[in-house]
């Protein structure tokens, strides 16, 4: 766990990104294979089942802590983070390498882990006894273990790109290891160095993700050269039929068979050795149902047949990664999407269908048509460069979205809560509302979009006008108007303002206007009934 500290250490302290790089690489090539494994696991996201939650280690910090509940509040508030606060106010161990230093695989598997399985009175024995017995930083690495919460503060794309050169194997490769499901250890250490294939059949591939075309796209060279879709608003996913499995995943790298039986029946008649990038949309051929209704199926226990009837799903798929058991992807887009198409004529079942192409021999003829994105229930135009293979990850240059322009709205920020990581002991989560008559009515929480300069300046006011404190939440004087861009605006029973919005986020800080000019209610309740919202589709 030393060790393990210490590189959390280095990547929490630099923002070079070669200096991460170098970090965990040094990390992989000195340390026991399985911790390495481990150590990948917990740094690309993974989370173990949470052994502890956050409430019992609260009320065990009160007790532990000696000093008055008050003072530990305002400790947590200004922190912003429970592990950290922990750590800060338990008496630690030492920290001058006395103390016994056990492996992360050891910490994970033969004493966090377990805890699950232990009675109460035993979890707190055992925790608050290594509250003691760490030094500072591993008893913060420790704390957020047992939670499941810990950010390590680099991306996938970084830990592969140390692994890669660590193992001297291609980063592809190494993405590939690294989706599905698999179990950290000193078996799995040796299969990725070895470069050798993840042995479960219903493994998928890395998800080739577009770029965000932000200029004209006349700069991409000849229209001829690219393929036109429509970008829709749906779940992406990978259906896999190998031997007698059938299995779809999300992008999130989840298995949600369960939740779309009718796609898996459907995806059962594809030829055996076929894998398939797509869409999951609510809804029966052209008639695509809102977002919102796509996220019922996702969030019942128990999916009906009535639920089946009223929402059915379809995958709309877009390229072809496997046939035959042969890996398509080294393969031209031209020649995957014919492929493609002539094995959905084959598998002929309506669930399963070809994402159209979106005609227009011109980008002019495409401008125009991206206009009526909102009106057919998409998100705008993914463009694909025809002689392209399929990639892994964010490879800029072969494959772009072209979205339309979101929704915006002058909305008055109303809370804030503490930030996580580095921004802990700031407050950067807002909560911002609109006018309903005379009074302020939540409609959205954003968290990105300020500079580090206006983070700052809008922290040090939030600490002098706070109205009042719920936990780490202040509610503020309403006295500063912001612009918020959205994706799409739907109905919700669950929210306050009776909307809930897509993809929420700060533009700008409207020093210019006074919050008696934000938007109202009804502007967006407006949106609702017009065609280019989510709940028109």
């Amino acid at each position: 766990m030393r060790r393990f500290a210490a590189l959390f250490e280095s990547l929490d302290t630099t923002t070079s990104t070669l200096a991460k790089i170098d970090a965990m690489r040094a990390y992989f090539e000195t340390a026991d294979a399985a911790d390495a494994a481990w150590a990948v696991y917990v740094m690309i996201g993974r989370r173990a089942k949470r052994s502890v939650g956050p409430a019992l280690l609260r009320a065990w910090l009160l007790e532990e802590a000696n000093l008055p509940g008050w003072l530990i509040e305002e400790t947590y508030a200004s922190v912003g983070d429970l592990a950290e606060t922990i750590a800060l106010l338990v008496p630690n161990g030492p920290s001058d390498g006395s103390a016994p230093d056990l492996s992360l695989t050891d910490w994970l598997t033969a004493r966090i882990q377990p805890l699950a399985q232990k009675e109460e009175a035993e979890k707190r024995r055992l925790v608050v006894g290594w509250w003691h017995e760490l030094p500072y930083r591993e008893c913060f690495l420790v704390n957020k273990l047992l939670t499941g919460a810990l950010r390590v503060g680099v991306s996938r794309s970084l830990v592969t790109r140390a692994l890669a050169e660590c193992l001297g194997q291609p980063r592809p490769q190494i993405e590939r290891a690294l989706i599905g499901e698999w179990q950290p250890g000193v078996e799995f250490w040796g299969q990725l160095a070895r470069n050798e294939a993840n042995p479960q059949i219903a493994h998928p591939y890395p998800f080739y993700l577009a770029s965000p075309l932000e200029e004209s796209p006349e700069r991409l060279g000849e229209r001829a050269n690219w393929l036109a879709e429509w970008k829709w608003d749906g779940i992406r996913g990978q259906v896999v039929r190998r031997g007698s499995h059938c299995v779809l995943w999300s992008r999130g790298e989840e298995i949600i068979t369960d939740r779309f039986p009718d796609i898996v029946d459907a995806a059962a008649r594809l030829p055996e050795g076929t894998v398939l990038d797509g869409e999951i949309l609510a809804g029966a051929g052209e008639a695509v149902m809102p977002f919102a209704q796509l996220q019922q199926r996702i969030g019942r226990r128990k999916l009906t047949p009535k639920i089946l009837k009223e929402i059915p799903a379809q995958f709309v798929a877009y390229d072809l990664l496997e046939l035959d058991g042969v890996d398509f992807r080294p393969q031209p887009l031209r020649e995957r999407r014919a492929r493609l198409e002539r094995v959905l004529l084959d598998t002929a079942t309506p669930v399963l269908r070809l994402s159209p192409e979106a005609v227009g021999n011109s980008w002019e003829d495409l401008a125009a048509l991206r206009t009526s994105a909102r009106s057919r229930g998409v998100e705008g135009l993914m463009l694909k460069l025809w002689n392209s293979p399929y990639g892994t990850g964010r490879q800029r240059g072969a494959w772009w979205k072209w979205k339309v322009d979101p929704f915006v709205v002058d909305a008055v920020l109303l809370y804030a809560a503490p930030g996580h990581g580095r921004r802990s002991n700031l407050y950067t989560d807002y909560t911002f509302g609109v006018w309903r008559g005379t009074d302020l009515v939540p409609i959205a929480k954003a968290y990105s979009g300020l500079t580090d300069a206006e983070i700052r300046r809008l922290d040090a006011w939030i600490r002098k006008n706070t109205l009042e404190r719920f936990g780490t939440v202040r509610s503020v004087a309403p006295t500063h108007l912001f612009e918020l861009a959205f994706e799409g605006i739907a109905r919700s029973p669950r929210h306050k303002s009776g909307i809930a919005l897509r993809f929420p986020r700060i533009v700008r800080w409207r020093t210019d206007k006074p919050v008696a000019e934000a938007n109202t209610l009804a502007d967006l309740q407006q949106l609702l009934s017009e065609p280019s919202s989510d709940d028109a589709r």
